[in-house]
């Protein structure tokens, strides 16, 4: 049985797909957890909303870690992790910038 070669273009692929499930998966799940913690602040007490947020983050990042590896390239893992959580921080830092502006 022939041994298959791995070039270095498919461990570099592999490695991008890695580091977009560790660092865009965080970066997604931090997102979300400032997101949603403010949004279930206005219905529950904030440490209950902040613990509620946080712990539906472990999910968002298992997710994300998920989709990285199912992504057909690995641009579309970046951007299916990091767009998410360019939104959801944005949508976390509204408040402060609808504030400040007036």
């Amino acid at each position: 049985m022939k041994a298959a070669r791995v070039d270095r273009r498919y461990r570099l692929a592999v490695a991008s797909r890695a580091l977009a499930a560790a660092g865009g998966g965080y970066a997604l799940a931090a997102g979300f957890t400032a997101a949603l913690s403010l949004l279930l602040a206005q219905s529950m007490p904030r440490v209950e909303a902040v613990l509620t947020a946080t712990m539906l983050a472990w999910l968002m990042y298992a997710i994300a870690a998920g989709w990285a590896f199912y992504a057909r390239t690995a641009w579309g893992a970046w951007g299916g992790t990091l767009l998410p959580a360019l939104a959801l921080g944005a949508c976390a830092m509204a408040p402060q910038w609808i504030a400040g502006a007036q």
